[in-house]
């Protein structure tokens, strides 16, 4: 079990990692985390073939491990849609009754499927690598915790923890959550890793040795920091430190409203040489940016209020602005839905909410929700975007609302031209795309028409990330936490 000092120490990154290493060995592996916060999700098959929702963390670590990601790999998704509440994905589907209990009351209620998941998943593997989340020694909800250490002792899991050198204070945060742990606890620790070290790891000493006579808990891997590891960051936050190689020839501006979801996707666009990937708050953000240059609408958890905040920022214009001059648009699910004319919410779901106009249709939001994975050819698709006529691209659904032709604007013949039937429309003049497929950047046909270069494959980004365990892990502490 990966167990970190805070958040965004490593955890999922050395998960993912120890997935890939594992399998190398020959061993059949599963990833596992109880309990994901996230509003990066993917579509996996669930219970008796029913789709379902997890982490895109959780995906990704299966693929490392060579398995079919699965719901039990993430029992219980919550994905926030607003600063204090979050939608509750209990074995890939929301719960409505989950939803509306509070925080404390639920952990009883869920951890019965839980455990029956990591259970199942011990059975039918030789290794079962688990991610924490957060910190264990929050201490507040030591008693209700279902993702860190009650999970621990229920596995009997060897623990690693992990911190992140690079933010400072790297060996008070070690000790400290150590110290804060019940004894029994403690004893699950097998070992410390320094996460994003820069520098000379020689440095470093007599620290290890010292934290090891207080803990008697050896420091087993310094990790070098790495900007480019290729690995979709967890949250989807990418840093604009990590530029591709090359001489820049088209920015992407992805619109970063509060409550975006599976930014992860657009992790490939950052390894395309010539690319720079770069994040918009403000219409500064977007000032100067050629025609060639793309901006990004991405999806969100909370349509209308996001579509609120772009408005309240100036955002709004800055994009009809680029938009009017011909610069390239996208929009990508409730990026789409933002493009339209209208939100329409009868169903208490999102909102009500006038759309930016920048596409004729009009999105209507349902109970049901569509949760699946989708193969799709693009049709006739022209101006910007036409480097993705003909093109075949796989992907995934995962949306409330249902997206159609404004029927006034129709009727007047300002008509979308639907590229692919249901799912992606383009205004005529070419340069504005609207789509509910999410991972197109993933899809090796899709970069190659839009960009004519190869970029990393994830098996390539695997086996690189289990390298980094190799030359960074004390020898033999790998094999020793797996051997029976």
């Amino acid at each position: 079990m990966v167990l970190g000092t805070t958040s965004g120490a490593g955890k999922s990154w050395l998960t993912t990692a120890l997935c890939r290493y594992y399998s190398n060995q020959g061993l059949k592996v599963a990833p596992f985390k109880a309990q994901n916060m996230s509003n990066n999700a993917r579509v996996v098959p669930g219970p008796a073939g029913v789709m379902g929702e997890i982490g895109s963390a959780q995906y990704f670590q299966a693929l490392a491990a060579r398995a079919e990601p699965e719901v039990r790999m993430n029992p219980l998704l919550l994905k926030p849609e607003a600063d204090t509440h979050s939608q509750v994905v209990l074995m890939g589907q929301v719960s409505a009754e989950l939803t509306a209990m509070p925080w404390r009351g639920r952990s009883e209620k869920v951890w019965p499927q839980i455990a029956a998941a990591l259970d199942a998943l011990r059975v039918e593997n030789d290794v079962v690598v688990i991610e924490g989340a957060g910190s264990p020694a929050e201490i507040n909800l030591h008693a209700s915790d279902i993702v860190n250490m009650r999970v621990a002792r229920h596995a009997n899991a060897r623990c690693l923890l992990v911190t992140d050198i690079d933010r400072g204070g790297a060996f008070a945060h070690l000790y400290g959550t150590w110290a804060l742990l019940p004894e029994e606890e403690r004893a699950l620790i097998r070992g410390f890793v320094l996460n994003k070290f820069r520098g000379d790891a020689s440095l470093l000493a007599p620290a290890p040795q010292m934290l090891q006579d207080l803990t008697g808990v050896p420091t087993v891997a310094t990790i070098p920091m790495q900007w480019r590891h290729g690995l979709p960051e967890e949250d989807g936050v990418f840093d604009d430190r990590t530029l591709s190689a090359g001489a820049v020839h088209t920015t992407v501006a992805v619109v970063a409203y509060p409550r975006f979801s599976n930014l992860d996707e657009f992790q490939p666009l950052k390894n395309v040489p010539g690319v720079r990937l770069l994040w918009a708050r403000s219409p500064a953000d977007l000032a100067g940016l050629k025609a060639s240059d793309w901006v990004v609408l991405p999806g969100s958890k909370s349509t209308a209020a996001d579509l609120a905040w772009l408005r309240a920022q100036g955002l709004d214009q800055a994009i009809a602005q680029h938009a009017g001059q011909g610069g390239t648009v996208l929009g990508v699910c409730g990026g789409l839905q933002m493009l339209g004319e209208a939100l329409i919410d009868t169903v208490g779901i999102d909102g009500n909410a006038p759309g930016l106009g920048l596409l004729p249709l009009v999105t209507t939001f349902e109970v049901a929700k569509t949760v699946q994975r989708t193969q799709a050819q693009f049709g006739a698709v022209q101006g910007a975007w036409a480097a993705l006529a003909g093109v075949a691209a796989t992907g995934y659904e995962i949306h409330h609302g249902q997206t159609a032709q404004h029927p006034a604007m129709a009727a007047k013949g300002d008509v979308a031209r639907e590229v692919i039937p249901g799912i992606a429309w383009q205004n005529l003049a070419g340069n504005v795309l609207g789509v509910y497929l999410h991972g197109l950047f993933e899809d090796a046909a899709v970069l190659h028409a839009l960009f004519g270069a190869p970029v990393p494959t994830l098996d390539s980004v695997f086996d690189g990330l289990a390298g980094f365990l190799n030359s960074s892990f004390t020898p033999g502490v790998l094999d020793a936490l797996v051997a029976r």
